[in-house]
């Protein structure tokens, strides 16, 4: 029998950048579900604060080259790889000169929410899924991990809906209390439209904040991941009244086997 695809898309990963709640699942999830006979696909922005030399990237440049326009100004699409060799796997990364290259991952140095993350989250979500086209490689579930990739949903269920490599594709969402207090730009939900996607899939997007986007994610989405031990009350009350499935917090001692169940749940539901 074929293995199953699980495709990864994360906000962070070590060792790429710093060891946190999110940074480490990034990182030895993939691996474990690997290792239990499925095969993966791994990716996350190209934060310009990721040392390329150190950690061996490189630009793939048949998957590179392609333009996504965001309020109608075009962003070259840049796609580099790097290998976790203890892992035995690879991590794709998207990057662009406009988006990604600063010193830092969404604020400053005076810890400043980027102006434009909502930009940025677009750029890296259609990126993704452009690459995965690309490849020509059909996921079976995609994990999404943290606000920074909770538009993928939202483009799979709808702009790549007719698009044969996603059409049975599964979608799982964790949320995690690393959330942001100030608000999107103004013209977020706009920004969002593409073909496939029109107003009334954003309608959530009212005053574009984290809770907005946990709404849009969670919409979207086959089933739901509780992250973090705890969440903000808002969060978690419209993770429970997505009516989709959830997975409660695990600690890590058992989340391997957990995750592993919860995924098959859903990819045969």
């Amino acid at each position: 029998m074929e293995s199953k695809k699980v495709l990864f898309v994360s906000q962070e990963i070590t060792p790429y950048l710093p060891e946190s709640e999110l940074s480490l699942i990034g990182r030895t999830l993939p691996q474990a579900i690997q290792e239990t006979g499925k095969e993966i696909r791994t990716f996350m922005p190209k934060y310009g604060n990721i040392n390329e030399r150190r950690n061996q990237l490189h630009e793939v440049i048949r998957l590179s080259g392609m333009n996504l326009i965001i309020d109608d100004t075009d962003h070259p699409l840049i796609i580099k790889v790097a290998s976790i060799q203890a892992a035995r796997m690879q991590v794709y990364f998207i990057d662009n000169e406009d988006y990604f290259h600063r010193k830092y991952t969404v604020t400053d140095a005076k810890e400043n929410f980027f102006k434009d993350n909502d930009e940025r989250m677009i750029f890296f979500a259609r990126g993704v899924l452009e690459t995965v086209r690309k490849l020509r490689w059909s996921p079976d579930l995609v994990h999404c991990h943290g606000w920074f990739t909770s538009l993928v949903p939202l483009y799979i269920k709808k702009a790549y809906r007719e698009d044969p490599l996603f059409a049975d594709s599964k979608v799982i969402f964790s949320i995690y209390d690393n959330g942001f207090n100030l608000p999107l730009d103004s013209s977020f939900s706009e920004k969002l439209l593409v073909d496939g996607v029109s107003s009334d899939h954003v309608s959530m997007i009212k005053d574009p904040g984290y809770e907005n986007l946990v709404s849009l994610a969670a919409t979207y989405s086959d089933g739901l991941i509780q992250g973090s031990e705890t969440l903000p009350g808002p969060v978690t009350d419209v993770m429970k009244s997505a009516g989709k499935p959830i997975l409660d917090y695990v600690n890590s001692e058992q989340y391997v086997e957990e995750f592993a169940v919860f995924y098959d749940s859903i990819i045969n539901n």
